[in-house]
C-alpha cells in the first residue's frame, strides 16, 4: 500500500531514553522510566495511582480481579468494542450483558442501562469510542443508585475530556492502551488508572505476581512472599522509556492528530452530506483526542465497495468492531441477532480512514481525491 492505515511514529527521544534505560542497568519492570510514566499520568490526569501494564487487556484483567468478579456475576458492556473489554471479565467466569450503542457517538446508550441491571450486576464498563466521552453523568447516576462499580475502557481516549474533566477519571478505575495504533504508543502496553484509593494496595500486589515484592523494595517488609493471586503485568523499562518520550511530546502529538482529523473533516463534509455518508459526531460537551477518523456509509455494500475502491488506489482503509453478541463466543453466551440493533447496523457500514501522527497533507489529499471519486466511478 502506498498509504497504510497506521504507521508508528517517532517523536524524538525514544531511542535516547531506551539507551538510558539500558545504561541504568535495570530493563525489567518498574525502573526509572516506568516511575516517570506513572508520575506523568498521575500528575497530568489527577488520578490517585497509575500502574503501567503490558497491555490494556492486562489492565482490564487486573480490574476484574480487584472487583472480585466471580462465576454468576454479570457485567454490562457494549457489544461494539474490542474483545478484551469482555474477555477480561469472562476469564473470571462473569456473564457479559451486552448493551447497544447510541447512533450519534457510538458509545454505550446510557438510556438502556437501567433496564439491564439485575441483582447480579457487578460492573458497568463504558467504552469511550474514538476518544469521545460516554454520557458519564447519567452512567454514574444510575451506577451510584445501584451501588455498582464503573470501570472505564479508555483505550482510545487518553487526554480526551467530558464536561471539562479527563476521561478515565470518572469510574473507580480505568484502563489505557499504548498499542501501536494509539495516539501514544510503546508498541504494546497499557495502564490501569485507579481513582478509588481502596484498590491501590491490592493492585500493586496483583501486578507483581501476587507478591509483596514492591513493599520489600521500599523497605516496608523484611522479605517478600506470595500473598494473593496475581500475574506478571509489568512491562519492560525499555518499553516505558519509549512511552515516556511519547508522553513528553504530548502537545506535539496532539497537534499532529488534530491537523489530520480536521483536514479530513473540512474536505469531506460537503461530499458526505451529498451522498448520505455520516462523519463523526462530537458533542459540544466533549473534547476528543483525535484518535481516529471514521465514516458511516449508506449501506454495507457501499462500505465494502469503498474499501475496495481505496485499495485499488493503494490506500488501506478498514472496518472496525464486529458485534460481540453475534460472534461465535457471544452466541455461546446467549447473544442473538436483534439484541443490539444499532450496533448491528453501524458495524456493517463503518469504515476508518488512514490516520497516524505524521500523515502529511500531500498523502491526505491523495486519500481525499480518491474518496471524492468514489461515487463517480
Amino acid at each position: 500500500m502506498k498509504i497504510p492505515f497506521n504507521k508508528p511514529c517517532f517523536e524524538g527521544n525514544e531511542l535516547v531514553y531506551i539507551e538510558q534505560a539500558i545504561s541504568n542497568g535495570l530493563v525489567s519492570g518498574d525502573g526509572e522510566f516506568t516511575r516517570r510514566c506513572h508520575a506523568f499520568l498521575e500528575t497530568e490526569l489527577g488520578v490517585k495511582k497509575a500502574f503501567l501494564t503490558t497491555s490494556c487487556t492486562h489492565a482490564l484483567e487486573m480490574a476484574a480481579i480487584l472487583l472480585g468478579i466471580k462465576a454468576g456475576d454479570e457485567v454490562i458492556v457494549p457489544s461494539f468494542t474490542f474483545v478484551s473489554t469482555v474477555n477480561a471479565f469472562v476469564l473470571r467466569q462473569a456473564k457479559p450483558v451486552f448493551i447497544d450503542i447510541r447512533e450519534d457517538t457510538l458509545n454505550m446508550n446510557e438510556n438502556h442501562l437501567e433496564n439491564l441491571i439485575t441483582p447480579r450486576t457487578k460492573a458497568i464498563l463504558p467504552v469511550h469510542y474514538a476518544g469521545v466521552g460516554c454520557e458519564m453523568d447519567t452512567i454514574l447516576e444510575v451506577a451510584g443508585r445501584h451501588d455498582i462499580p464503573v470501570v472505564e475502557d479508555n483505550a482510545h481516549g487518553l487526554f480526551g475530556k467530558y464536561r471539562g474533566k479527563f476521561l478515565g477519571t470518572f469510574g473507580c478505575m480505568s484502563t489505557l492502551s499504548f498499542h501501536e495504533t494509539k495516539n501514544f504508543t510503546c508498541g504494546e502496553g497499557g495502564a490501569l488508572l485507579i481513582n478509588a484509593p481502596r484498590y491501590i494496595e491490592r493492585a500493586e500486589i496483583i501486578r507483581e505476581k501476587g507478591t509483596s515484592r514492591s513493599r520489600f523494595f521500599r523497605g516496608e517488609v523484611g522479605k517478600y512472599t506470595w500473598v494473593d493471586i496475581g500475574s506478571s503485568y509489568l512491562p519492560s523499562d525499555m518499553l516505558a522509556a519509549f512511552l515516556y518520550a511519547q508522553l513528553e511530546a504530548r502537545g506535539r502529538i496532539q497537534q499532529h492528530r488534530r491537523r489530520v482529523w480536521e483536514y479530513y473533516y473540512a474536505r469531506l463534509k460537503e461530499w458526505a452530506k451529498a451522498h448520505d455518508v455520516r462523519l463523526p459526531v462530537i458533542p459540544g460537551h466533549c473534547e476528543h483526542p483525535y484518535h481516529m477518523f471514521y465514516m458511516i456509509m449508506p449501506t454495507y455494500e457501499d462500505r465494502q465497495a469503498f474499501i475496495a475502491h481505496l485499495k485499488s488506489r493503494g490506500i488501506l482503509s478498514v472496518f472496525h468492531y464486529l458485534p460481540l453478541h453475534l460472534s461465535e463466543m457471544g452466541i455461546r453466551l446467549g447473544g442473538k441477532k436483534g439484541d443490539c440493533p444499532v450496533t448491528e447496523d453501524i458495524s456493517d457500514r463503518l469504515v476508518r480512514l488512514p490516520f497516524y501522527n505524521k500523515l502529511d497533507e500531500a498523502k491526505q489529499q491523495i486519500i481525499v481525491d480518491a474518496i471524492l471519486d468514489f461515487y463517480r466511478s
